[in-house]
């Protein structure tokens, strides 16, 4: 397997896979390549199969992830796909065994995912197969997985601060987004206000903008959430579904 790293040299030229025939999120696709740039420095890694799909992993050192977690020396999965015809085999190991070289002179891997399989999340059953255990949750489903590499290393562990499963605010809706997914601009800044708009429900909009920001979170996710009367309702991004199910 023919592998590509994106690199500020080459982001024009490369996709960055998932939101390649989107054209409502090209502003969206814009700004994630904008943050890969300013995360590059920071040693982020975006690896991609050499091919026109959505097959590629993005980590970064814990030490520069924007996820509040504590902890040194390990190696975080930030986004991790394998979909359509190459699902089966043999990507995502590929792909994981890549993540795990690049940290072989670290303690460890470590990835945020759930209970289950759930949208933009790792799959708990892939990570676990590999060797990953649970070592940290938060409510209400997350659970940060581990693979030491330094069986005398402390894992790291997800903030305390992270771990209310509550936003604070509980008045209407309360979004929070960041750059790091090209689809998440459109569908918060479109989508949700139109439907918050036509329901008459206020909405906060947060936009986490810094590592600070991400490390602030009331959940582990800087991605996409979605919270109702400071419940947290959906990490996905067509959220109105979910928050009309729960409002009816």
């Amino acid at each position: 397997m023919k592998f590509v790293d994106l690199s500020a040299s080459n982001l024009e030229e490369e996709h960055i896979c998932c939101a390649i025939s989107d054209k409502k999120c090209r502003e969206g696709y814009e700004k994630k390549k904008d943050w890969l740039r300013s995360e590059f420095k920071n040693g982020y890694t975006f690896r991609k199969m050499d091919v026109r799909g959505k097959v590629f992993i993005e980590y970064v050192p814990i030490e520069s992830s924007w996820l509040p977690l504590k902890g040194s020396n390990f190696m975080v999965i930030n986004c991790f796909w394998v979909s359509g015809q190459f699902k089966g085999k043999g990507s995502g190991k590929a792909l994981l065994q890549e993540c795990l070289n690049d940290a072989k002179h670290m303690d460890g891997v470590v990835a945020i995912s759930s209970d289950k399989k759930r949208p933009f999340m790792s799959d708990p059953k892939f990570l676990k197969a590999h060797g990953f255990e649970i070592i940290d949750e938060a409510p209400p489903y997350f659970k940060l997985w581990g693979l030491r590499t330094n069986s005398s290393a402390t894992y790291p562990g997800i903030l305390d601060s992270a771990k209310a499963g509550r936003c604070p605010d509980e008045k209407g809706i309360t979004a929070y987004y960041s750059d790091t997914c090209p689809f998440t601009d459109y569908y918060i800044n479109n989508a949700l206000r139109q439907y918050a708009q036509k329901k008459k429900i206020p909405l906060r909009v947060i936009h986490l903008k810094t590592k600070k920001d991400g490390r602030k979170m009331p959940i582990p996710w800087v991605i996409n959430s979605v919270f109702y009367q400071g419940e947290l309702v959906t990490l996905e991004l067509k959220a109105e579904r979910h928050l009309e199910k729960l409002i009816k």
